[in-house]
């Protein structure tokens, strides 16, 4: 596995400079996250996933489609939507290119971008940093960041149910992960 500081260099070579940025402050938000819902090992984690989280956001869309057909639980929805390509094919990257070998990293950037059921806690951190990060500035975004670090569960509900809204509205296919999630959530346990 590379440095932070090599995985950096190779970041900013291969992302634009606002994709960069982006990456940087996902990672501070990751650890502002773990910081109130992880633990001190998590902090670590959180701001390496965050980090490499777009690895291959601005990667030529036939090099991501070759890493998503290279990778295994990918759902039709998933292979056919080019949006969600990128996280995908992160998680290949991350894993055979940073030679990261931490299966909660590689599966908090896989799924960065759909969510899944049964979620890590760091899963669940980067998700939502991806949201409230700072370069971010939707019209709900100060409530979504208010409800990440009131309940992580309620904001993951809350940013799933926006996400769902959003994507149907646009007439688009919703990945089946996305919805198992969006139902783990709505359950009396998680609210």
């Amino acid at each position: 596995m590379y440095t932070i500081e090599e995985i950096k260099l190779i970041l900013k070579s291969m992302l634009s400079k606002k994709r960069y940025i982006h990456s940087l402050n996902v990672a501070d938000e990751s650890v502002k996250l773990a910081e109130r819902w992880g633990g001190e090992n998590e902090k670590k984690k959180a701001y390496l996933a965050g980090l490499v989280h777009d690895a291959c956001k601005d990667m030529p869309q036939d090099e991501q489609k070759l890493l998503v057909e290279k990778s295994s639980g990918v759902c039709d929805v998933e292979l056919e939507t080019p949006a969600l390509w990128h996280s995908v094919a992160g998680a290949w990257y991350v894993k055979n290119r940073f030679y990261i070998d931490d299966e909660d990293i590689i599966n908090a950037v896989r799924y960065h971008t759909s969510a899944r059921a049964g979620m890590s806690r760091l899963e669940e951190i980067i998700y939502m940093a991806d949201l409230i990060s700072a370069d971010r500035s939707y019209s709900d975004v100060e409530k979504v960041r208010k409800l990440a670090y009131s309940s992580l569960e309620k904001a993951m509900l809350y940013a799933l149910k926006f996400s769902i809204i959003e994507v149907a509205g646009k007439g688009s296919k919703i990945p089946i992960n996305t919805i198992e999630a969006y139902n783990q959530y709505t359950s009396a346990g998680k609210i």
